[in-house]
């Protein structure tokens, strides 16, 4: 099981993008076209195979506008769907339901869509040991939300933002003078609870940065070569960590070179939504 998000974080989420949504005077189709009184049952469908992730998006947008609605969760998330799969069975007010309809299958199909993505390069290396991981490269406001997509996709979360641990990246060391210097400044910094991790771009400055014992080092962009020269140079000495351009075509090979981590951006800045309807029950 995937562990939820607490409601309290999702709900400003939702509420922002509804009130976005509703405007300044509300959902004037569905106040035109339909009984206020007038109840409506509906599924939320998969038209698409796909990992399913932000069921708890919809179902806060539902009971923002209808807190007497109900919302059954048929596919949970972290679960696969193949398509005309019901996610999601919910009754309530017609009204209430069809302004709240397109925010709750935008995140929905948003992170469902994150999960699917996440899911194709986890199954592209079972077996190797590897781990898949995202980064930083999210929607901004949207970080939990996306990050928590990639857990239902099978993978892991890189740290959350700038104060969770140390990611000396190039112009961290162009700013600083060397590799070395950076990484002797960030243990000194860092408590005993704060990883150090250093991005390198070289197998020069892998020996530099090993030399100074950080708890991860950053491959960026080396080649298949270079990455198991690495593997072999630091010999479990430090977590690596592999970046730069993969893709589901590449991931294996990457992972078979015996790294321990793939950082992947386009898991949240790339991953196209995955196609989720609401159909009337």
């Amino acid at each position: 099981m995937i562990p939820r998000l607490p409601d309290l974080l999702i709900e400003p989420l939702v509420r922002a993008a509804l009130a976005e949504d509703l405007g300044r005077a509300g959902d004037v189709t569905s106040l035109a076209t339909i009984d206020a009184e007038a109840r409506f049952a509906a599924v939320f469908a998969a038209r698409k195979d796909g990992r399913v992730a932000g069921l708890d998006c919809a179902r806060i947008a539902v009971a923002a506008l209808d807190s007497t609605a109900t919302f059954e969760i048929v596919t949970p998330d972290g679960a696969d769907a193949a398509p005309g799969a019901v996610l999601a069975r919910v009754k309530g007010n017609a009204r209430a339901l069809l302004s709240a309809e397109r925010v709750a299958l935008n995140l929905l199909g948003r992170l469902s869509g994150i999960a699917t993505l996440t899911r194709a390069y986890v199954r592209a290396i079972e077996g190797t040991g590897a781990t898949i991981t995202d980064t930083r490269k999210t929607t901004p406001g949207l970080r939990a939300l996306e990050k928590y997509a990639v857990r239902c996709g099978g993978g892991v979360s890189h740290r959350f933002g700038l104060d969770d641990a140390i990611l000396i990246k190039d112009n961290h060391v162009a700013a600083c003078g060397s590799v070395g210097e950076a990484v002797r400044r960030a243990k000194a910094f860092a408590g005993h609870l704060m990883k150090v991790e250093v991005e390198v771009d070289g197998l020069d400055q892998l020996a530099e940065a090993l030399a100074e014992g950080p708890d991860v080092i950053l491959l960026d962009n080396f080649s298949l070569e270079d990455l198991r020269t690495a593997v072999h140079a630091v010999a479990g000495r430090a977590v690596l960590e592999a970046s730069g351009g993969v893709t589901p075509e590449t991931v294996r090979a990457i992972a078979e070179t015996g790294v321990n981590v793939i950082s992947v951006g386009a898991l949240t800045h790339s991953a196209p939504t995955l196609d989720i309807g609401l159909d009337a029950a």
